[in-house]
């Protein structure tokens, strides 16, 4: 039986003209958890406060190479103490090729980080069990949603009558 037959997909030609977007790897960028008001932290009622941050990056490294950096900020607070801060920064590589240029602020703020963010999620609830607190599951995320949200702030920022080019979005 061929590989055809199979099932198995040939790699798309790097000319075929059609988008290509691949992950080439997810990787830990960055990682911290701090826990200062241990160990009364543990002795308290615990009823914390948890606020999250949520913005991505994203920087061209060839043609076709991109890296998307997803970080996630969660600080948990009880009675205005710090109980827990942990940040994480999941990393992708992805080849991109083909993508018309209106569409690469799409690709690069929300496809791309939505790719990442179950990776994220993970090391997220992971670190804070570890630091010996309930899981914090995160619930999920709509980047499509945040990114049209965000080039809505920022057409409203740009001055009345002037024609604003949307320019590749790499941060919300």
């Amino acid at each position: 039986m061929s590989e055809e037959e199979k099932g198995a997909a040939a790699p798309a030609p790097e000319n075929s003209g059609q988008p290509q977007i691949m992950i080439q790897r997810v990787y830990l960028k960055d990682l911290s958890f701090e826990s200062p008001n241990s160990p009364q932290s543990f002795t308290a009622e615990w009823k914390p406060e948890v606020s999250v941050d949520l913005n991505s990056q994203a920087r061209q490294l060839n043609e076709t190479s991109f890296e998307v950096v997803l970080r996630i900020t969660i600080t948990a607070k009880a009675e205005d103490k710090t109980v827990y801060l942990t940040e994480v920064q999941q990393a992708g590589l992805f080849h991109i090729a083909n993508v018309p240029q209106e569409s690469m602020g799409q690709v690069l703020g929300a496809f791309c980080p939505n790719i990442l963010f179950p990776y994220a999620r993970e090391a997220v609830d992971s670190l804070v069990q570890r630091g010996s607190f309930p899981a914090l599951m995160l619930a999920p995320v709509n980047f499509d949603a945040l990114f049209a949200q965000n080039m809505a702030q920022k057409a409203a920022q740009a001055a009345p009558g002037e024609e604003s080019e949307p320019a590749p979005e790499q941060t919300h």
